[in-house]
């Protein structure tokens, strides 16, 4: 069971990362990416940015419905997607915000 939620953690880990990317992606703008120099901080290009942004959505998705039934409801499996979204979320939000606030 223990995998399960592991799993549903990892994907909502993708699903909320894949956000940004992909959101950069499609408005043709520049992001942050793991493909960047140095990684994390530099910025890929547009394409990039969408293709990786898409590959998280892929993962998250395989992660959450091919790991075990997720179900939406008052229950375990939305607890520990929803909590590990906002702790992703949050996360995200403090690493943009130092590497967008450094480079202006």
């Amino acid at each position: 069971m223990a995998g399960i939620y592991a799993a549903h953690f990892f994907a909502a880990f993708f699903l909320v990362n894949g956000i940004p990317h992909f959101v950069q992606g499609v408005s043709g703008s520049p992001f942050q990416s793991p493909f960047a120099r140095p990684p994390g901080v530099g910025e890929s290009s547009a394409i990039v940015n969408v293709l990786w942004g898409f590959s998280n959505f892929v993962i998250g998705y395989v992660l959450l419905f091919d790991f075990g039934d997720f179900v939406i409801g008052l229950n375990a499996d939305t607890l520990v997607t929803g909590s590990a979204a906002l702790l992703t979320s949050i996360a995200l939000a403090w690493h943009f915000q130092r590497v967008r606030n450094s480079s202006a």
